[in-house]
């Protein structure tokens, strides 16, 4: 891309927010009001809520609004009643001053105020391994510039394949416990029988085939960062013991009556809202907001598509050493995508090119890159059915030949083969159960990851 074609990036101080007064106009708690800067306000009858109401026809988290330049986000935190706005239920809109909002038997109102925030925003293209000069990105490097050199305990919420891991690392990276251990766990990828023993440890003899006494991850982490993936994946059951580390700091090993005082930050991430489940009962509300001292939000690739050609350089750079841009074909190819898989899609869709292709990413490149179906295939497209059925079906068929050929070449390894799909272990073994093939110890529904 040439300086003519580049978007501008838009210079740190150039983006402003101004403050949003929610105040309740009816109902049970008329005249409440609140007013929001820089950050998000929920609403709900939970107590840990900043505007927490009374009406018994509002959820524990109802809703959050937040401001955003030009106007208010509203957005319905998965509510039993549901969020209307001009008598429309909504579940993610902006709305501008003045605008009417109902939850349960409340109304609310929304004004935006004359002054002026700056929205905080990183000079930085880069924190850790993450990469991207994007608004969206650099607001969350400033974030994270903040958060980082503290004890504060971190909730990351974003869509798959939106880096989770990454800023988990780049935040152990930047504190002062770098000298210390990282340790990640996936709670969604451990059986609830031995995530207890997994995270706090067990004793000799606390259940069968305990035969030696052992240290859970948090002591593994001692004076380091403990990351827990999927946390909304714990068992409920083990949501209260959780808690009661988080506040005192202390573990006790399954079997054990002593506990061991630890020194670890804790790092959490989900890609599925909490909320949600809070209102569900299927999270604890208390481990909520115990988990959310500091809560960032990573944006889908969708919402920053002007970093696509840096994390295209990148990952090419990475994977063939070459630090020449890509050719302006393959990244006008990339920009055409919709990337549901996000910045993982990405790398994973342009490392297969530079494996299949030779290293024709190139700028130098003229060649087209290597096709992945052979010659011929158009003869076996069921052009007889619906473009969306024919897609379905050669789907369906790509995922049974995909797991097949994957645990082939694996031996049978599941674990090893999740590792080359990158996909958790759980993931493959539901697919797999999909495509009609035996799993021992699979899970026995089909949601997805």
């Amino acid at each position: 891309m040439n300086d003519q074609t580049a978007t501008r990036l838009i210079a740190a101080g150039d983006v402003h927010l101004q403050p949003v007064e929610v105040t309740v106009i009816d109902g049970l708690d008329r005249g409440l009001s609140a007013v929001i800067g820089e950050g998000t306000l929920k609403i709900g009858t939970s107590p840990g809520n900043p505007m927490r109401l009374t009406d018994p026809t509002v959820s524990r988290i109802h809703c959050e609004i937040s401001p955003v330049p030009g106007g208010v986000r509203v957005v319905d935190a998965g509510s039993t009643n549901g969020t209307y706005v001009d008598g429309h239920r909504v579940r993610d809109v902006d709305v501008g001053s003045g605008t009417t909002i109902r939850i349960g038997a409340t109304t609310l109102r929304v004004i935006v105020g004359d002054d002026s925030i700056e929205l905080p925003l990183s000079p930085r293209e880069r924190f850790g391994s993450l990469v991207g000069s994007s608004v969206a990105m650099r607001r969350v490097y400033s974030i994270l510039e903040r958060t980082a050199p503290s004890h504060a305990t971190v909730l990351l919420q974003g869509e798959t394949g939106t880096g989770k891991e990454l800023v988990a690392r780049a935040i152990h990276d930047a504190s002062r416990r770098a000298q210390g251990p990282f340790i990640a766990i996936d709670c969604g990828a451990i059986a609830p029988t031995i995530i207890e023993s997994e995270l706090f440890g067990h004793v000799r003899g606390a259940f069968s085939g305990a035969v030696n006494d052992r240290r859970g991850l948090f002591e593994e982490a001692h004076a380091g960062t403990l990351f827990l993936d999927e946390i909304g994946e714990l068992p409920i059951a083990l949501q209260a013991k959780l808690l009661r580390v988080l506040e005192t700091f202390e573990v006790r090993r399954v079997g054990s009556n002593s506990v061991r005082k630890v020194d670890v930050r804790v790092v959490a991430a989900t890609n599925r809202p909490l909320a949600p489940a809070v209102n569900e009962g299927a999270f604890r509300e208390e481990l909520y907001y115990r988990l959310a001292v500091v809560e960032i939000l990573l944006p889908p690739l969708r919402a920053r598509r002007e970093d696509i050609p840096q994390l295209a350089a990148h990952f090419c750079a990475q994977l063939t050493g070459d630090t020449s841009m890509p050719s302006p074909d393959f990244v006008s190819t990339l920009m055409t995508r919709s990337w549901p898989g996000n910045v993982r899609e990405l790398r994973n869709f342009i490392e297969r090119q530079v494996t299949l292709g030779g290293g024709e990413l190139a700028a130098s490149s003229r060649r087209a890159p290597a096709r992945l179906l052979p010659s011929g295939i158009d003869a076996f497209v069921p052009v007889d059915m619906p473009m969306k059925q024919a897609r379905d079906a050669w789907i369906a068929e790509f995922e049974g030949a995909y797991a097949r050929a994957l645990l082939k070449r694996t031996n049978g390894n599941v674990t090893r083969a999740a590792e080359i799909a990158d996909v958790s272990r759980r993931f493959l073994q539901r697919l797999m159960i999909r495509v009609g093939m035996r799993v021992e110890g699979a899970p026995a529904t089909d949601d997805d990851d």
